[in-house]
């Protein structure tokens, strides 16, 4: 099965959404990851996929723990979330 586009935007709302619960800046988090503002800017709208390894580069870098990210993003693709 192969993921649809609307479910990596469903992963970006959530990594968004943390990352301004943070206070962190699409670029400061860009920093901390060694990536261009861009990158940030193209997973949180759904535009480039997150793998695993980099979901949890992201949760580190908010100071998040990463197993909760995880079921958050989880949470979001669910018929219930």
């Amino acid at each position: 099965m192969w993921v649809p586009p609307e479910q990596h935007k469903v992963v970006g709302r959530v990594l968004s959404a943390l990352r301004r619960a943070a206070g962190v800046k699409q670029q400061e988090l860009a920093d901390k990851l060694g990536k261009p503002q861009s990158f940030v800017s193209s997973y949180e709208a759904g535009q480039r996929r997150v793998d695993v390894l980099e979901l949890v580069r992201i949760a580190q870098a908010l100071d998040l723990d990463p197993l909760d990210v995880f079921a958050q993003a989880v949470r979001g693709q669910s018929p219930e979330g």
